[in-house]
């Protein structure tokens, strides 16, 4: 039987990982707080104050009730946004397992490409991260596994000593709604996370009383948290020359994505690596490849804008 949850607290833990792993700017997030309260309020005069009850009839009526109010298309869709990140959230958590808003459309909402670096950047990100010091080498290894995996910041601070294959190079990942899955490290990242435990590891272990699986440990011992990740990546980014608006563990699972794509990964292969339920969700990053090739053509083609002179 799933955990009865009020929707404050439902909407207040969804709005910190929606900080912490998706990077979302502090206007976005109050957007969301906004909308969210509006579909609590729905809820309380529905007398449904448990959210891992609802389905698509709470939805649709949601829905049908935005637009009662005369909200403009693109203040509808915001909200409906909203609502889906917090269903997501709660899949994620195992507290809703049916989406009530599949098949929903949104009206006149056109998807937000998600940001991403320059591979330049991501490297330089990398980069800047690198030092002798136990946390400069986890930080790296971290930031290694974080672009050439692909995770979820919450899948990368939960990794477990024991689901790293360092002779076959493959890491086993537990995902959203606890589906289990076998991602492959390139060289690069597996001998960054080798630095990392042969130099790192073995001093940041001795922080804490007892053993930790954890393969990524805090300065006291213990396992990383996201919004510890968070301020580190954040903190590196300075240190390389990038907007820290531009920067978040989310970023670097889009720049995977995006650069894989642009380098001829088929999309089921894609969806598979990413551990996406749904197609749908790894379209987008076909949107984002073509943006950054046509972006190609304007600066470097002779006909293009940047190419003119």
């Amino acid at each position: 039987m799933a955990e009865r949850l009020c929707v404050e607290d439902a909407v207040k833990a969804f709005l910190t990982a929606a900080v912490v792993e998706r990077g979302l700017s502090p206007r976005t997030v109050e957007a969301y707080g906004r909308d969210l309260a509006r579909f609590g309020a729905f809820l309380a005069e529905s007398r449904l104050r448990d959210v891992t009850q609802i389905d698509r009839r709470h939805v649709l009526d949601f829905a049908a009730r935005l637009d009662e109010e005369g909200l403009a298309p693109r203040s509808r869709a915001r909200a409906l946004v909203a609502l889906r990140g917090l269903i997501a959230h709660l899949r994620g958590q195992g507290l809703l397992h049916v989406d009530p808003m599949e098949n929903v459309e949104l009206p006149g909402f056109d998807r937000t490409l998600p940001r991403v670096l320059s591979a330049e950047e991501t490297v330089s990100l990398i980069d800047a991260a690198a030092d002798d010091g136990p946390l400069g080498l986890r930080d790296q290894a971290m930031l290694e596994v974080l672009y050439g995996a692909g995770l979820r910041v919450s899948e990368l601070v939960s990794l477990p000593l024991s689901g790293l294959d360092r002779r076959g190079g493959w890491l086993r990942v537990i995902g959203k709604g606890r589906k289990e899955r076998v991602v492959p490290l390139g060289e690069p990242a597996l001998e960054a996370v080798e630095r990392y435990l042969e130099g790192g590891r073995p001093t940041l272990a001795r922080g804490s009383a007892r053993e930790v699986d954890a393969l990524f440990l805090s300065r006291r011992g213990t396992s990383m948290t996201r919004q510890n990740f968070f301020q580190r990546i954040r903190s590196i980014a300075r240190r390389a020359g990038i907007s820290q608006d531009r920067v978040s563990p989310h970023v670097l699972r889009h720049a995977f994505a995006t650069d894989l794509l642009e380098g001829g990964a088929d999309l089921r292969s894609v969806q598979a690596l990413l551990g996406h339920e749904n197609l749908v969700t790894t379209e987008i990053y076909t949107h984002v490849s073509r943006r950054r090739l046509r972006e190609t053509v304007e600066r470097r083609h002779p006909r293009g804008s940047g190419g003119a002179g």
